[in-house]
């Protein structure tokens, strides 16, 4: 089953008098419990991308399609609620809130579900078993400045897949981390997305880190393409 669908993509923005094209006529299928990584360079447009596929910034034309469901033809209440159900972000810079605890944070994604009030206790629980799956269980009532970067972005993986989202899209989430410590955040990425049977897609720079995926493509020129 094909989990996402985005066909001929476009996305332009203009700069004063200039014009940039950061997507032309993209095109991408994943398959339910499929990880796909998309390289590119700095500027590629690998951000503008996710943030397109995730419902955040309307393409200028084309279509993205999420568990079927068209996700710029419906209202901007049902695209919130459809990226509360299904869609769970981690970002390069973890968009922790420094104010709430790792706890807190985790369980947020949480409150916008429309059961919130009755199901606040099943959310704690499962935010607690998440923070233990990323080896934080001890940490839960820490604020995120009193963690190092590798364990925020372990704590921002977990608040991503609180609701337990068909879709993953991670930006970056190695980026700012040594490589021991990338390496661990990729090894669990990977295997709490596998393990739920979540549908993957990374961007990244880093084509070692891309390759631990089940496919690899490539952002050039505001298309997406097969590695060369």
């Amino acid at each position: 089953m094909m989990l996402l669908m985005a066909e001929n993509v476009t996305k332009t923005y203009h700069l004063g008098k200039a014009r940039i094209e950061v997507l032309r006529d993209a095109q991408l299928e994943v398959a339910e419990g499929e990880s796909v990584a998309i390289i590119g360079a700095s500027g590629a447009g690998k951000s503008t991308l996710l943030h397109v596929l995730g419902g955040l910034d309307r393409p200028d034309d084309g279509s993205v399609m999420v568990t079927g469901n068209d996700v710029y033809g419906m209202s901007a209440a049902k695209r919130t609620r459809l990226r509360a159900t299904d869609i769970g972000f981690v970002f390069q810079s973890y968009h922790l809130m420094p104010e709430m605890d790792l706890l807190e944070n985790v369980v947020l994604p949480a409150m916008a579900l429309p059961d919130w009030l009755h199901g606040a206790g099943r959310a704690r629980t499962r935010a607690r078993k998440l923070l233990a799956a990323v080896g934080l269980g001890d940490r839960a009532r820490h604020l995120p400045m009193e963690l190092s970067g590798g364990e925020q972005q372990r704590a921002a993986l977990a608040r991503a897949l609180m609701n337990e989202p068909r879709l993953v899209l991670a930006d970056e989430p190695t980026g700012n981390l040594d490589d021991a410590t990338g390496n661990r955040i990729l090894d669990l990425l990977l295997s709490l997305t596998r393990g739920e049977r979540h549908a993957l897609v990374m961007v990244t720079h880093n084509r070692r880190v891309a390759e631990r995926c089940d496919r690899v493509l490539q952002l050039t020129e505001g298309g997406i393409h097969p590695l060369n």
